[in-house]
C-alpha cells in the first residue's frame, strides 16, 4: 500500500506538472505578436548649458535642455499576458569620448486598464541630460527613440523599439539664461 506522504507527492508532482504546462500554454501563445507600434515625437525646444558638474573634480559638463511632443497608441498592445508597459525616451549620440552615449531621459508605466493612447504636447524630460564634457554644445544628430517592456503574465520580458524616431541638432551656443 502506498502511504498518505507518497500518494500527496504524487498529487502535487502532478499539479505541478500541469500547472507548468498550462503556464507553457499562455508563453507560447502571445510569443510571436509584434508588440512593436508607430511613434511621433518632435522637439519643441532644444537649449544646451555648460554648468558645473559637482563631483569631486568640479570640471563643467553640458547640460541639455529639451521638451518633446510624443503621439502614440499603445492600447492594442495588451492582451491578456500583458500586465503592464514600462516606456522610455532614449537619447543616443556619439561624441568624441564615446562611441555611443545612450541618456534616459523620461519613463512612464501604463497599466493594464489605464489610457493608453498617449498625446503629450511640450513635455519636460524627467531626468536630467548630463555629457561627461562638452559633446552637446553644436552636436547635430541627436536621436530619441521610444522603446518599452512589456511585463507579462508568464513568459520573456522582451524590450521592444517604437517605428518611428526623431534626429534633432543642439544649439551651437550655451544658453545663458534660466530655463
Amino acid at each position: 500500500m502506498h502511504s498518505i506522504l507518497t500518494r500527496g507527492n504524487a498529487i502535487l508532482a502532478y499539479t505541478l506538472t500541469v500547472l507548468a504546462s498550462l503556464t507553457f500554454c499562455c508563453f507560447i501563445s502571445t510569443v510571436f505578436i509584434d508588440y512593436r507600434t508607430k511613434t511621433t515625437m518632435d522637439t519643441v525646444k532644444v537649449l544646451v548649458k555648460n554648468v558645473p558638474d559637482y563631483s569631486a573634480s568640479r570640471e563643467k559638463n553640458d547640460l541639455g535642455y529639451l521638451t518633446f511632443d510624443l503621439r502614440t497608441d499603445l492600447s492594442h498592445l495588451f492582451n491578456w499576458n500583458v500586465k503592464q508597459l514600462f516606456l522610455y525616451l532614449t537619447a543616443e549620440y556619439t561624441t568624441s569620448n564615446n562611441k555611443l552615449n545612450q541618456v534616459v531621459l523620461w519613463d512612464k508605466i501604463i497599466q493594464r486598464g489605464e489610457n493608453a493612447v498617449l498625446d503629450f504636447k511640450n513635455i519636460n524630460t524627467k531626468y536630467y541630460f548630463w555629457d561627461d564634457g562638452n559633446g552637446l554644445r553644436g552636436h547635430q544628430n541627436i536621436t530619441l527613440t521610444l522603446s518599452w517592456n512589456m511585463i507579462p503574465n508568464a513568459g520573456l520580458l522582451p524590450n521592444i523599439f517604437a517605428h518611428g524616431q526623431h534626429s534633432f541638432p543642439f544649439p551651437s551656443e550655451y544658453t545663458t539664461s534660466r530655463v
